[in-house]
């Protein structure tokens, strides 16, 4: 299994805090996290294979795939170990990479993610997956949007909305499909158990695909892990309350480490 080489952007010195990003993003939505952390911490940010700067790959990728190619950005960067937080399909990944390599990852922060998804709630999932597909990305953008941000924020920033509409739009659309079905096919609920790393499980109280009782499922099966509710708010966190991830992962990290 060949290794992407990803695109990364690095902020700060300190520790080392390694950000994954999720399905149709690119690393710029820590943006507003990492500028906050970086007088505490060496902030790496990547883009995704196929998302950003990072190339698109010919064949069609799973999540072991995206795990190698993390790997690989460890060993590129020369990281003994590192704390790790992802977001959506980014915290899939990095609980896929804590349970593969466990002896790299300090701490872990899986955020607006979901694990031990019902059968009715696969098979909305799929069902979305499929009528995306063949209606394209842009009738599914509306769905999404609703689903992302709060209603007040869409109101007061029409601007920073449009902007993550219009990342999308540009992605390879059999890229994004293939992302996306990683992200609705995967648990990593079998994994959370061996996971002993301190682990943050953080999500919003209206995320209607990372609900909170998903959430309350993950920190219970995890050894060793902390849940926080952001209430009022929805997918989107790393873009309506950065600062509020960053204090979260800040007070954690510096907490548990």
């Amino acid at each position: 299994m060949e290794a992407v080489r990803s695109d990364y952007t690095i902020r700060g010195e300190g520790e080392p805090l390694v950000m994954v990003h999720g399905v149709g993003a690119t690393r710029s939505v820590w943006d507003g996290v990492a500028e906050r952390l970086a007088g505490r911490f060496r902030c790496i940010t990547y883009d995704l294979r196929g998302h950003g700067r990072t190339p698109t790959p010919a064949p069609a990728f799973g999540l072991d795939e995206l795990v190698v190619d993390l790997e690989a950005l460890r060993v590129e960067l020369g990281l003994d170990s590192f704390h790790l937080v992802g977001h959506s399909l980014g915290g899939m990944i990095a609980p896929a990479y804590a349970h593969a390599h466990p002896e790299r990852v300090r701490t872990l922060g899986l955020l607006s993610t979901v694990a031990f998804r019902t059968p009715e709630e696969l098979q909305r999932m799929a069902a979305f997956t499929a009528a995306m597909r063949e209606r394209g990305l842009a009738w599914a953008l509306d769905t999404l949007v609703q689903r992302w941000f709060t209603d007040d924020f869409v109101r007061a920033h029409p601007e920073v909305v449009e902007a993550r509409r219009q990342t999308m739009l540009k992605m390879d659309e059999a890229i994004y499909y293939n992302t996306y079905a990683i992200y609705a096919g995967t648990d990593t609920g079998p994994w959370l158990p061996a996971l002993a790393m301190p682990t943050l499980v953080l999500t919003g109280e209206f995320d209607p695909s990372c609900s909170p009782e998903r959430n309350r499922q993950m920190a219970e099966a995890l050894p060793d892990a902390e849940l926080e509710i952001y209430e009022g708010l929805r997918h989107s966190l790393l873009i309506e309350v950065p600062e509020r991830i960053a204090a979260s992962l800040e007070r954690f990290i510096t907490a548990r480490a």
